[in-house]
């Protein structure tokens, strides 16, 4: 997982909360994929931003985080979060310490997610789950970053009229590598997870993702911002 979040904590949290509609678009996704989720480890927690939101608002307590950005580790620590500094792929996931291992937003942040992916499997109990979720390759918002990421910039002539008042910061955009909902599925289905289910949000294109916030519906191909969950059999 890249570390280069340091320079630009304050901006991620500052992005979220000044598109707001989104922040809770995606907080309500989050919370479906966490329903009876046990013991949750969240990986790449970054600000905890999203950690206080389901605590707060939602019920739903998460007390371990991995963050490689100090910056963002350090303002997780006061939103009362126990970090551990490390990549997700030097971190130890422990041995059955958690029934679920969250990847809130993080997937497209971590090169190896396959390795990543098979430690989580070993690292959980029977019946444990993961749960990646992160904008598809394939979506509207994937494809918007991407063109964003290829030409260095959001004040270009082939993005004029495509993107929010207020997008994503481009240097986030260009530390990530976003993958296609078939790849994950084939990730988690290699490491050995089975049972594997869908949600989606942000199902209104980027221009307009902020006017209201969204239920998370079924399924993937419609939404912006996909959670597919995994399950460990016996």
């Amino acid at each position: 997982m890249k570390n280069g979040f340091d320079e630009y904590a304050s901006a991620y949290d500052a992005w979220f909360l000044d598109n707001r509609n989104v922040l809770y678009s995606e907080a309500n996704l989050v919370a479906r994929t966490l329903r009876d989720a046990g013991r949750i480890l969240s990986v790449g927690c970054g600000s905890g931003l999203f950690e206080k939101i389901l605590a707060d608002e939602y019920g739903i307590v998460i007390r371990d985080g991995i963050e490689p950005s100090t910056g963002m580790a350090e303002i997780a620590r006061k939103r009362g979060l126990r970090v551990t500094i490390s990549t997700a792929e030097q971190a130890d996931f422990g041995c059955g310490d958690y029934d679920t291992i969250l990847f809130n937003g993080t997937p497209s942040y971590i090169d190896d997610l396959a390795g990543v992916v098979g430690k989580a499997y070993e690292a959980l109990p029977s019946d444990g789950r993961i749960v990646l979720i992160d904008v598809p390759k394939e979506s509207s918002y994937g494809l918007l970053y991407n063109l964003a990421k290829a030409v260095g910039s959001w004040d270009h002539p082939l993005l004029e009229g495509t993107y929010p008042a207020n997008p994503y910061p481009i240097e986030l955009v260009g530390a990530a590598n976003w993958r296609t909902t078939a790849e994950k599925i084939g990730l988690l289905e290699r490491a050995g997870f089975a049972d594997l289910t869908f949600a989606q949000t942000l199902t209104s294109h980027p221009l307009h993702s902020d006017r209201a916030v969204e239920q998370p519906c079924e399924g993937y191909g419609k939404g912006d911002y996909v959670a597919v969950t995994g399950y460990k059999r016996a």
